[in-house]
Protein backbone atom coordinates (compact mmCIF):
# COMPACT_ATOMS: atom_id res chain seq x y z
CA UNK A 1 0.00 0.00 0.00
CA UNK A 2 1.32 3.43 -0.94
CA UNK A 3 1.92 6.22 1.53
CA UNK A 4 0.29 8.48 -1.12
CA UNK A 5 -3.53 8.59 -0.86
CA UNK A 6 -3.71 9.59 -4.56
CA UNK A 7 -1.78 6.55 -5.83
CA UNK A 8 -4.01 5.11 -8.58
CA UNK A 9 -5.71 1.80 -7.81
CA UNK A 10 -4.29 -1.05 -9.86
CA UNK A 11 -1.07 0.80 -10.70
CA UNK A 12 1.98 -1.44 -10.17
CA UNK A 13 3.87 -0.55 -7.01
CA UNK A 14 7.23 0.85 -8.11
CA UNK A 15 10.14 2.30 -6.19
CA UNK A 16 13.12 4.07 -7.72
CA UNK A 17 16.46 3.02 -6.25
CA UNK A 18 19.47 5.26 -6.73
CA UNK A 19 22.96 4.06 -5.90
CA UNK A 20 25.67 6.73 -5.84
CA UNK A 21 29.38 6.48 -5.19
CA UNK A 22 29.42 6.75 -1.41
CA UNK A 23 30.66 3.80 0.60
CA UNK A 24 27.94 1.40 1.70
CA UNK A 25 26.65 -0.10 -1.54
CA UNK A 26 25.50 -3.07 0.54
CA UNK A 27 22.48 -0.93 1.54
CA UNK A 28 21.40 -0.64 -2.08
CA UNK A 29 21.91 -4.36 -2.66
CA UNK A 30 19.88 -5.28 0.42
CA UNK A 31 17.16 -2.85 -0.68
CA UNK A 32 16.84 -4.38 -4.14
CA UNK A 33 16.56 -7.87 -2.66
CA UNK A 34 13.94 -6.72 -0.16
CA UNK A 35 11.86 -5.07 -2.89
CA UNK A 36 11.87 -8.27 -4.92
CA UNK A 37 10.72 -10.21 -1.84
CA UNK A 38 7.98 -7.62 -1.26
CA UNK A 39 6.91 -7.78 -4.92
CA UNK A 40 7.58 -4.08 -5.45
CA UNK A 41 8.92 -3.21 -8.91
CA UNK A 42 12.41 -1.73 -8.58
CA UNK A 43 13.80 0.87 -11.00
CA UNK A 44 17.56 1.18 -10.59
CA UNK A 45 19.90 3.97 -11.59
CA UNK A 46 23.56 3.45 -10.70
CA UNK A 47 26.15 6.20 -11.09
CA UNK A 48 29.65 5.60 -12.44
CA UNK A 49 31.19 6.19 -8.98
CA UNK A 50 28.59 3.74 -7.62
CA UNK A 51 29.85 1.12 -10.06
CA UNK A 52 33.40 1.76 -8.84
CA UNK A 53 32.25 1.27 -5.24
CA UNK A 54 30.59 -2.01 -6.25
CA UNK A 55 33.99 -3.33 -7.36
CA UNK A 56 35.75 -2.02 -4.22
CA UNK A 57 33.28 -3.33 -1.65
CA UNK A 58 31.83 -6.53 -3.13
CA UNK A 59 32.60 -9.50 -5.36
CA UNK A 60 29.41 -8.78 -7.34
CA UNK A 61 29.58 -7.85 -11.02
CA UNK A 62 27.59 -5.04 -12.61
CA UNK A 63 25.37 -7.61 -14.37
CA UNK A 64 24.68 -9.41 -11.10
CA UNK A 65 23.62 -6.13 -9.52
CA UNK A 66 21.44 -5.27 -12.51
CA UNK A 67 19.78 -8.69 -12.24
CA UNK A 68 18.44 -7.72 -8.80
CA UNK A 69 16.39 -4.88 -10.32
CA UNK A 70 13.30 -5.07 -12.51
CA UNK A 71 14.34 -2.10 -14.67
CA UNK A 72 17.81 -0.55 -15.02
CA UNK A 73 18.68 2.87 -16.46
CA UNK A 74 21.97 4.42 -17.55
CA UNK A 75 22.95 7.42 -15.43
CA UNK A 76 23.10 9.68 -18.51
CA UNK A 77 19.70 8.63 -19.92
CA UNK A 78 17.89 11.89 -19.19
CA UNK A 79 14.95 10.76 -21.34
CA UNK A 80 14.26 7.71 -19.17
CA UNK A 81 10.80 7.04 -17.76
CA UNK A 82 11.87 8.00 -14.23
CA UNK A 83 12.85 11.48 -15.44
CA UNK A 84 9.16 12.32 -15.79
CA UNK A 85 6.57 12.79 -13.07
CA UNK A 86 3.98 11.14 -15.30
CA UNK A 87 5.43 7.77 -14.32
CA UNK A 88 3.69 6.79 -11.07
CA UNK A 89 5.99 5.56 -8.29
CA UNK A 90 5.90 5.20 -4.54
CA UNK A 91 8.95 7.46 -4.43
CA UNK A 92 12.69 6.99 -4.37
CA UNK A 93 15.51 5.91 -2.09
CA UNK A 94 19.15 6.82 -2.71
CA UNK A 95 21.17 4.17 -0.90
CA UNK A 96 23.91 5.09 -0.36
CA UNK A 97 23.73 8.80 -1.08
CA UNK A 98 26.93 10.78 -1.61
CA UNK A 99 27.00 14.38 -0.38
CA UNK A 100 27.61 15.48 -4.00
CA UNK A 101 24.33 13.84 -5.02
CA UNK A 102 22.56 15.41 -2.05
CA UNK A 103 23.93 18.82 -3.07
CA UNK A 104 22.60 18.46 -6.63
CA UNK A 105 19.21 17.43 -5.27
CA UNK A 106 19.11 20.28 -2.75
CA UNK A 107 19.98 22.89 -5.38
CA UNK A 108 17.84 21.50 -8.19
CA UNK A 109 20.88 21.68 -10.50
CA UNK A 110 20.74 18.02 -11.48
CA UNK A 111 23.51 16.52 -13.60
CA UNK A 112 22.62 12.82 -13.78
CA UNK A 113 19.49 10.70 -14.10
CA UNK A 114 19.80 9.81 -10.40
CA UNK A 115 19.50 13.42 -9.27
CA UNK A 116 16.92 14.25 -11.96
CA UNK A 117 14.73 11.37 -10.76
CA UNK A 118 15.11 12.62 -7.18
CA UNK A 119 14.12 16.12 -8.28
CA UNK A 120 11.04 14.73 -10.04
CA UNK A 121 10.14 12.75 -6.92
CA UNK A 122 10.17 15.96 -4.89
CA UNK A 123 8.24 18.07 -7.37
CA UNK A 124 5.52 15.40 -7.53
CA UNK A 125 5.37 15.45 -3.71
CA UNK A 126 6.43 11.83 -3.46
CA UNK A 127 8.67 10.48 -0.73
CA UNK A 128 12.42 10.79 -1.22
CA UNK A 129 14.76 9.11 1.26
CA UNK A 130 18.47 9.92 1.21
CA UNK A 131 20.75 7.47 3.03
CA UNK A 132 23.62 9.92 3.28
CA UNK A 133 26.99 8.27 3.91
CA UNK A 134 29.56 10.74 5.12
CA UNK A 135 31.32 11.33 8.43
CA UNK A 136 32.29 13.63 9.97
CA UNK A 137 30.06 16.33 8.49
CA UNK A 138 31.28 19.91 8.14
CA UNK A 139 28.94 22.90 8.19
CA UNK A 140 28.64 22.95 4.40
CA UNK A 141 27.40 19.34 4.44
CA UNK A 142 24.92 20.15 7.18
CA UNK A 143 23.59 23.15 5.26
CA UNK A 144 23.19 21.00 2.15
CA UNK A 145 21.24 18.36 4.07
CA UNK A 146 19.11 21.03 5.74
CA UNK A 147 18.28 22.48 2.32
CA UNK A 148 17.33 19.02 1.03
CA UNK A 149 15.13 18.45 4.07
CA UNK A 150 13.47 21.84 3.64
CA UNK A 151 12.31 20.94 0.12
CA UNK A 152 10.89 17.60 1.24
CA UNK A 153 13.65 14.97 1.34
CA UNK A 154 13.96 12.65 4.33
CA UNK A 155 17.58 12.53 5.49
CA UNK A 156 18.23 9.03 6.81
CA UNK A 157 21.90 8.29 7.50
CA UNK A 158 22.31 4.54 7.90
CA UNK A 159 22.75 4.38 11.67
CA UNK A 160 23.03 0.83 13.05
CA UNK A 161 20.74 -0.22 15.89
CA UNK A 162 22.18 -2.42 18.61
CA UNK A 163 19.13 -3.21 20.76
CA UNK A 164 18.29 -6.22 18.52
CA UNK A 165 21.80 -7.55 19.33
CA UNK A 166 22.82 -8.05 15.67
CA UNK A 167 24.99 -11.06 15.00
CA UNK A 168 26.65 -9.75 11.83
CA UNK A 169 26.88 -6.81 9.44
CA UNK A 170 24.01 -8.15 7.35
CA UNK A 171 21.69 -7.90 10.36
CA UNK A 172 22.64 -4.24 10.85
CA UNK A 173 22.21 -3.44 7.16
CA UNK A 174 18.84 -5.16 6.96
CA UNK A 175 17.57 -3.30 10.03
CA UNK A 176 18.35 0.05 8.40
CA UNK A 177 16.84 -0.99 5.07
CA UNK A 178 13.74 -2.22 6.88
CA UNK A 179 13.32 1.16 8.58
CA UNK A 180 13.58 2.83 5.17
CA UNK A 181 10.93 0.54 3.70
CA UNK A 182 8.66 1.42 6.63
CA UNK A 183 8.61 4.98 5.31
CA UNK A 184 6.88 3.74 2.16
CA UNK A 185 4.47 1.34 3.89
CA UNK A 186 6.22 -1.68 2.31
CA UNK A 187 5.87 -4.86 4.33
CA UNK A 188 9.01 -6.82 5.16
CA UNK A 189 10.62 -9.07 7.75
CA UNK A 190 14.01 -7.40 7.95
CA UNK A 191 14.05 -6.24 11.54
CA UNK A 192 13.06 -7.04 15.08
CA UNK A 193 10.76 -4.29 16.28
CA UNK A 194 11.09 -2.64 19.67
CA UNK A 195 8.15 -3.72 21.81
CA UNK A 196 9.09 -1.87 24.96
CA UNK A 197 11.62 -2.61 27.67
CA UNK A 198 12.18 -6.36 28.14
CA UNK A 199 10.62 -7.79 31.30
Amino acid sequence: MSNDPYFPAGEPRRLIVGISGATGITYGISLLRALREAKVESHLVLTRPGLMTLSYETDMSRDQLHDLADVVYAENDMGAAISSGSMITLGMIVAPCAVKSAAEIASGATQTLLTRAADVTLKERRRLVLMVRESPLHTGHLRTLTAASEIGAIIMPPMPAFYPQPENIEDMVDHTVGRALDLFGIKHNLLERWMGRPQ
